[in-house]
């Protein structure tokens, strides 16, 4: 489920992308996502009025420099499927909280979607939520024996770093901070697991 906003932007005088003053990463908590400089930025200030009508923040993400687009990808709270009215209140919420706080200067397009099943792993959480599914992982630190690009099974995580269990059986411990980008596989057994239980009758 997605859904696009076009808007004009913010005053002239703040740069599009790297605030000063913006902290270079926030930190992981069992619910919020981990990110860095602007992305950080926005998810600090739209992650509370999101919690506060129903919802969770699972990711943001910024494409493109011209005209960027802000992508908002969250979860209801009572984790029932996201539908098209969802996204649309998130979408007013998230450009009410952007156009006061003003973070990016030129127009920008806004895009909420739904985490999907093959989802991002970007909370405590996630990790814990689907300890026992499949799942990629790209590092920005190599581990021990070099390797940035993981396959694995996830274990879970606290708030320091997700443990995972390689095809070779070895198991890891990845500290949040080196992950790049972590994101289920879509298998049988996912698809099983993240189905809607028929409505009772």
């Amino acid at each position: 489920m997605q859904i696009n906003l076009q808007t004009d932007g913010g005053g002239p005088n703040r740069p599009p992308f790297l605030l000063p003053g913006y902290p270079e990463s926030f930190p992981v908590n069992d619910t919020r996502p981990q990110h860095t400089g602007l992305e950080g930025r926005i998810a600090e200030l739209i992650a509370p009025g999101l919690e506060s009508i129903g919802y969770e923040l699972v990711r943001v993400a910024i494409m493109g420099k011209q005209t960027p687009t802000v992508q908002i990808m969250a979860d209801r709270a009572d984790q029932t499927p996201l539908s098209l009215d969802d996204c649309e209140r998130i979408s007013h919420l998230v450009s009410a909280v952007l156009d006061v706080d003003d973070p990016i200067s030129s127009a920008w397009t806004l895009e909420v979607s739904s985490a999907g099943i093959d989802r991002p792993l970007t909370r405590v959480k996630d990790w814990n939520r689907y300890a026992g599914h499949l799942a990629r992982i790209d590092l920005d630190v190599p581990t021990a024996s070099g390797r940035k690009r993981l396959t694995g099974t996830v274990l879970g995580a606290d708030e320091a770093q997700a443990r995972v269990k390689l095809d070779s059986g070895e198991t890891v411990d990845l500290p949040h901070a080196h992950i790049r980008r972590a994101k289920l596989v879509l298998t049988e057994e996912l698809i099983k697991a993240t189905e809607t239980p028929p409505a009772a009758n």
